[in-house]
């Protein structure tokens, strides 16, 4: 009889990419940098949507969010609870002891709040407090030396998204420099599609879209205090797992549920935009007993966590969007091919601004309703600063990755062609 091990699925929220220590010595994350030093990097490693509810849709069911039916954060603009199942309810099924601790963001319907044993903001009051979701968690292990059943344990922080308190300072200034990236000096945001400066000089980037460069600075230096704020209660974690003498019988998977602009192309937060800085976040995973390090440029996609753990649980699945991830981690089989990521966006409380990306290893294509289009060539803008969606020699690149957009769009039930934008108040626009 082969042993089901346990799972430990940790994720962070607002986090990008480059928001680790391994990656960005700016920041300040020894327990994520050790971890990725036991366990497999995905370097390409993309959400759905870079939109909290859906993006955690796609996390617990492995569906795009245009499946899941929750296009927008709860309670916004489009934003439906989720009323399919999750992944929880098939691990509870297929025998395990299952628990939720943090941040839900899914709303309350009973089918999509099934399947854990214990929850911490699931069925009850929702919670931001990350101190609160260590401690049940450090509480959990510690009761699980004894139990023979494998354990499913989901832990949800809210850090960095408090990024958000930096709108509260007078003043901002940082403690110590914090360089602006190339392409906050070099983007301008004319050339793109103008929902983008909208939301500078309109919405949630009034805060800072007329001070000066320290202002923006401070803005890097809150952002990398609330990355070390996570990085601390993720090293609690899996000390914990440790001390309970787990570690060796438990997969470890760590991710987010989408990115920060933290000042990239002179933006934000998170907005009607699908930069990488939104898309891109980190994913790494540590296999149970096993402790060795490599990096992985397979581009994976948010969808694949539960196929993943599905397929490590050795449960069957519904049809999903994602894939297995497990036949190349654990060596049994190879990675899939797969040339290309999509990316779904919808609102932004009631701003409607649908967009899809499609992006290939060397170009990423947006396609805004009614806004416009952008295309960037990341082999040799890597910043994407220049936004080639007008150009007439790449005139070609656009309408091929135009026509794949659209084969996926029809292949999976895509209602992106009928969605209609609104202004800020949601007054729907004339549709283009």
């Amino acid at each position: 009889m082969v042993l089901k091990p346990n799972l430990l699925f940790v994720f962070s929220d607002q986090q990008h990419w480059q928001a680790a220590g391994f990656v960005d010595a700016s920041f300040r994350t020894p327990n994520l940098d050790q971890l990725a030093a036991e366990g497999t990097v995905f370097t390409q490693a993309f959400c759905t949507t870079p939109q909290c509810s859906p993006s955690r849709s796609s996390l617990l069911t492995g569906l795009y969010p245009a499946k899941t039916g929750v296009l927008g954060n709860v309670g916004a603009a489009g934003g439906e609870p989720l009323r399919l199942p999750t992944v929880g309810a098939l691990l509870q099924q297929g025998g395990y002891r299952t628990a939720y601790f943090g941040k839900w963001h899914l709303g309350k319907d009973p089918v999509g709040t099934a399947g854990w044993d214990e929850d911490f903001g699931v069925t009850g009051k929702e919670t931001n407090d990350d101190r609160a979701v260590t401690r049940r968690a450090v509480e959990f292990l510690a009761g699980r030396g004894g139990d023979a059943m494998p354990f499913a344990l989901f832990l949800s922080y809210t850090n960095p998204h408090d990024i958000y308190h930096f709108g509260r300072e007078e003043n901002p200034a940082p403690k110590v420099s914090h360089p602006l990236p190339d392409s906050w000096h070099r983007k301008d945001l004319s050339t793109v599609p103008k929902v983008q400066r909208q939301f500078m000089d309109e919405d949630q980037g009034r805060v800072i879209v007329a001070a000066e460069a320290p202002a923006w600075e401070r803005y890097r230096e809150i952002y990398r205090e609330k990355v070390a704020l996570y990085d601390r209660e993720l090293g609690q974690v899996l000390a914990a797992l440790e001390d309970a003498g787990l570690d060796r019988t438990t997969l470890v998977v760590v991710t987010s549920d989408h990115g920060d602009m933290d000042t990239q192309q002179g933006l934000i937060y998170k907005g009607p935009f699908l930069y990488e800085h939104m898309m891109r976040v980190p994913f790494v995973v540590r296999l149970p007993g096993k402790r060795a390090s490599r990096q992985v440029d397979f581009p994976t996609v948010n969808v694949d966590v539960v196929p993943t753990l599905a397929d490590f649980a050795g449960i069957a699945l519904p049809p999903t969007d994602g894939v297995s991830l497990r036949p190349f981690l654990d060596g049994s089989g190879l990675l899939p091919e797969r040339d290309q990521v999509v990316g779904q966006y919808y609102s932004k409380q009631k701003w409607v601004n649908p967009i899809r990306m499609l992006r290939t290893e060397r170009y990423k294509y947006n396609l805004y309703r009614v806004h416009g289009e952008e295309l960037y060539d990341l082999a040799n803008d890597p910043g994407e600063i220049h936004n080639l969606a007008e150009d007439a020699a790449h005139a070609a690149v656009k309408a091929q990755l135009a026509d794949r957009l659209a084969v996926w769009m029809q292949a999976n039930g895509d209602p992106f062609p009928t969605q209609s934008p609104t202004t800020r108040d949601g007054t729907p626009l004339a549709a283009g």
